[in-house]
């Protein structure tokens, strides 16, 4: 019988432990204090180092480009010394946890009340059903389409992505932004305003914006500044939110009621709604998700743009005629999603939309879709019913720089007979056209 030897321990490795500070000016966590006294590197940014005692044989590191911090903690691990990184609020939320896992240093992790948390607090508002983005190190159009589409959403700001640039953005949708400046200080502010109004406002960073559903007319007076522990009731209303959440708290999942829905869960006028089927393909081709925005051009009863949103995605819904702008509005509260209209003719109601991620065509001739191609979004897709229209189309959008590809729809539905039989009634053929830009 072999014996097998007892294996040796191995060393326990030294963990980076990330000590959040909290948002809410709460004192810092009592586990600071002991790892503190025993670290010989303390990384973090000057407000950070500013506010904790750095033992005096310790190195500090102010945070600029991380890269050299970085470095100095895996020096630090690799020789078994004690490191501290102090960061904001909930590190793992959008923090720097992500960057140190990144860079396969081993961790643990003290987090405090995030801004986000401590914001929502502040107004006394309920969170568990917002989604929370953030801008700080990418395109802020994610975040405004994000704000766009769903009544209750936190952003982490940045320098040039905050409140006066997502306020700038969502101009045209009724939104009451509440901005938290300087959350946990003496100076914490907290204000209600229209996006027009934090457009041109100058806000100090760091800040956090809340953006809420407004069941107030777009353009009602906001509150003036809230004082610290307060807000006025308008600013922060549940009417705003309640209405469009999702009772299973996932805002941005796929719709617990399924997509591609059957015609009569929507109302429309003599049949003119893009059929199920079809209805299939078009939004598996425009790729609706959150932080996009997507045109509905033409869009009739609405039911390809309401089911875009259903997928998490902001949508302009462009259509001429006025009965079928109330229908749409009706359909987008029935399935409780925000769709907002642009009642006009297209091209020419085109010309100060801000820019899709795809476009729909549903309806319009070759010069839709020439200003259409002209802005350039990532996908085009249309559908068209005339093989005549279908090789100018195909035309258009290739000498615009865009890959092409389509297939003709031709669906036949079961349908019963008298006497139990069955049979196949064909639905009208119906060319569906994708162009990607590369």
């Amino acid at each position: 019988m072999t014996r097998v030897a007892p294996t040796t321990p191995l060393a326990p490795v030294t963990a980076v432990t990330v000590v959040g500070l909290d948002a809410a000016g709460a004192p810092p966590h009592p586990a600071l204090a002991p790892v503190l006294a025993t670290a010989a590197l303390v990384v973090g940014a000057a407000r950070h180092l500013a506010v904790v005692p750095v033992p005096a044989g310790a190195d500090s590191i102010t945070l600029g480009p991380l890269a050299p911090a970085l470095r100095r903690l895996a020096e630090a691990v690799a020789a078994g010394m004690p490191a501290v990184v102090l960061a904001s609020g909930d590190p793992g939320l959008f923090g720097i946890v992500r960057r140190l896992r990144t860079a396969g240093l081993p961790l643990r992790v003290v987090p405090a009340v995030s801004s986000v948390a401590a914001a929502f607090a502040r107004v006394g508002l309920p969170w568990d059903g917002a989604a929370v983005v953030t801008a700080h190190g990418r395109d802020p159009r994610a975040a405004v389409n994000a704000c766009r589409a769903l009544p209750l959403v936190a952003v982490l700001t940045a320098p040039g992505a905050g409140a006066a640039e997502l306020g700038a953005g969502l101009i045209g949708w009724s939104r009451r932004l509440l901005v938290a400046e300087h959350l946990g200080t003496a100076a914490e502010r907290i204000r209600a305003v229209t996006p027009g109004q934090a457009a041109a406002e100058t806000w100090a960073d760091p800040h956090v914006l809340l953006s809420l559903a407004d069941p107030e007319p777009a353009g009602s007076a906001p509150a003036d500044v809230v004082p610290v522990g307060s807000a006025p009731a308008d600013a922060v209303s549940e009417r705003g939110t309640a209405g469009g959440m999702r009772a299973d708290n996932q805002p941005a999942a796929a719709p617990a009621g399924g997509w591609a829905l059957p015609e009569d869960r929507y109302t429309h006028r003599n049949s003119m709604i893009t059929k199920w089927e079809v209805r299939a393909l078009v939004v598996a081709r425009l790729r609706p998700r959150l932080g996009r925005l997507i045109w509905d051009i033409g869009a009739g009863s609405g039911s390809v743009g309401i089911e875009c949103a259903l997928l998490g995605a902001a949508v302009l819904a462009v259509e001429q005629d006025p009965d079928a702008g109330a229908t749409i509005q009706a359909n987008a509260a029935a399935h409780a999603v925000h769709v907002r209209l642009v009642s006009g003719r297209a091209p020419a109601a085109l010309a100060d939309l801000p820019e899709p991620d795809a476009v729909f065509v549903g309806g319009g001739g070759v010069d839709v879709l020439t200003a259409v191609v002209a802005r350039q979004p990532e996908r085009v897709v249309l559908t068209l019913a005339a093989l005549d229209r279908v090789a100018p189309a195909v035309g258009l959008l290739r000498a615009a720089g865009y890959t092409v590809e389509g297939s003709q729809l031709s669906a036949a539905r079961l349908a019963d007979l008298p006497g139990g039989s069955i049979r196949l009634a064909a639905t009208n053929p119906v060319v569906v056209l994708t162009g990607e830009r590369p």
